[in-house]
């Protein structure tokens, strides 16, 4: 379909204030039939506020928000869903012990209705589900889907809202590369069939390969707008950074001794095998790459290397002594630090203060006779501030205020300024721009240098291939023999998580 010339959306003027911070500043932006745009930007840049505000969950400062020449009033998501406009959020809002078809519903029924149209409602679900591609069971339990299967929920159930215009944010986020691949190609027939879309992202590829036009945001401000079909993924990276953006790259080195090595781990939970014969062994001043499929085991090798879960078999040594099964405190006074794979879940509480989340895993440090030590907690959380340029307030701000980048880079702040011995970083550039990407990078490889081993655990092939000294296939809960990066590139890679662990030379086992 021809993108239409008038547009179903025209975003005025839009502004709005947290406090001090200026999240948008006299945004306009307008969007046409049939057409896609890619909303660009830093973490951090005012992207979901801004959307937040056309959806009706905030209420801007200054400004006006048009569907379709009709002005929205504001901070009415109600409003917002019955002029078309529909949202799937990145953390999804969905019931997960309620069927597909329970969700999809929810909301659409008024309390004192005496007889469900679940009749209805299933055929329109259906229809809808066949009219662009979104196969679904109705009566499936939603705890019971992939991630990816529950984003496909998500946009049935806005347009079972009967949505003209749908807002994606970030929506590969938790996605595989394959599911991302067909949620896009269902994003291009829904334009095709007359839907408008926007779509919230930091990731260039995705953004040049599904947007017609993209919109960067930088510092709650419009910074450019280009058809995808005339620029470059230089340039944008560049526009949405304010600067040149290159990631740093791996040295050659000489690894030092082995300060962790696993013999045959095993951990066994509700009758299943999560991990199976796991071996490997961890040298300082290298990083190990571990790479697989979500689901193979990788979060279960994090979690139990972090303390917050106790293998079944196996053993554990670090510097040739048993490691046990301790708690996360007795890890962290081992002096190995821990990113987790889930930050706002597993890595910060978003109702505390940063100074608080920063000495979270050191209370005893931070305390006197039982009693925490404000002011030395606020000069640790300022000092991650400032080495980490953690972004978005002081030392004193919530957390949950903060944006995916730079409670990340909290995180990994709080870790590495203690200069640990090892560390264990799951997933640590994921769901972040190009610019925290590369600092983050920067930061890993520094700890590397200065003797740090690190275990890299990530679903990015990219990443695990510039970082890592060694690399290893998680697939079932095993782990594949070690190669060492130069002999490993993406293809080789995808063969080894898929099970095929003959597709490379070993790095062998010495150690």
């Amino acid at each position: 379909m021809t993108v239409s010339a008038t547009p179903v959306l025209e975003i005025s003027g839009v502004s709005k204030r947290f406090g001090h911070t200026v999240a948008n500043d006299d945004i306009s932006l307008s969007l046409g039939r049939g057409e896609i745009v890619a909303l660009l930007g830093e973490n951090g840049a005012g992207k979901t506020t801004l959307m937040s505000i056309l959806f009706g969950h905030y209420v801007p400062d200054s400004g006006t928000i048009r569907v379709e020449g009709t002005e929205l009033p504001s901070g009415k998501p109600r409003a917002a869903i019955g002029a078309g406009v529909g949202m799937v959020h990145q953390h999804f809002s969905l019931a997960p012990n309620l069927t597909v078809l329970e969700n999809v519903m929810t909301g659409t029924e008024r309390l004192w209705t005496l007889r469900s149209g679940t009749g209805a409602a299933r055929r329109k679900l259906l229809d809808i589900a066949e009219r662009f591609g979104l196969k679904v069971d109705p009566d499936a339990r939603l705890g019971d889907l992939s991630v990816g299967e529950q984003q496909r929920v998500e946009i049935l159930k806005a347009l079972y809202n009967d949505a003209r215009i749908l807002i994606l944010d970030e929506p590969t986020a938790v996605l595989t590369n394959i599911e991302a691949e067909r949620l896009f190609t269902t994003l291009k027939e829904m334009a095709r069939q007359g839907l408008s879309l926007i779509f919230i992202s930091h990731k260039l590829d995705e953004v040049m390969a599904a947007a017609d036009r993209i919109v960067v945001l930088r510092g709650g401000r419009k910074v450019a707008e280009r058809a995808a079909s005339e620029t470059t993924k230089a340039e944008l990276a560049e526009l949405m950074v304010g600067r040149r953006v290159s990631r740093p790259v791996r040295e050659a080195s000489t690894p030092g001794a082995v300060v962790l090595e696993a013999r045959d781990v095993g951990l066994r939970s509700g009758g299943v095998d999560r991990l199976s014969q796991v071996n490997f062994s961890l040298r300082a001043g290298e990083v190990l790459g571990i790479i697989g499929v979500s689901g193979n085991g990788q979060s279960v090798l994090a979690q139990l290397l972090s303390g917050t879960l106790a293998r079944t078999s196996g053993e554990i040594l670090i510097d040739g002594k048993p490691f046990g099964n301790p708690g996360v405190d007795a890890v962290v006074a081992m002096g190995i630090g821990r990113v987790p794979e889930d930050r706002n879940h597993d890595g910060a509480i978003s109702e505390m203060a940063l100074w608080e989340n920063a000495i979270l895993e050191r209370l005893s440090a931070y305390s006197r006779r039982g009693l925490v030590d404000r002011k030395s907690g606020i000069s640790f959380a300022t000092r991650i501030i400032e080495q980490f340029d953690v972004r978005g307030g002081t030392a004193e701000t919530r957390t949950g205020l903060l944006s995916g980048g730079n409670m990340q880079k909290l995180i990994l702040g709080r870790n590495l300024i203690a200069h640990p011995r090892i560390l264990i970083a799951a997933q640590p550039a994921r769901g972040l721009d190009e610019g925290a990407v590369a600092a983050v990078h920067t930061r890993i490889l520094d700890a590397r240098k200065a003797g740090t081993a690190v275990l890299l655990i990530s679903e990015d092939l990219d990443e695990v291939i510039a970082l890592a000294d060694r690399i290893q296939a998680i697939t079932g809960g095993r782990l594949s023999p070690p190669v060492y990066a130069e002999h490993a590139d993406a293809r080789r890679l995808g063969l080894m998580m898929a099970g095929d662990w003959n597709s490379a030379p070993e790095a062998g086992h010495a150690i």
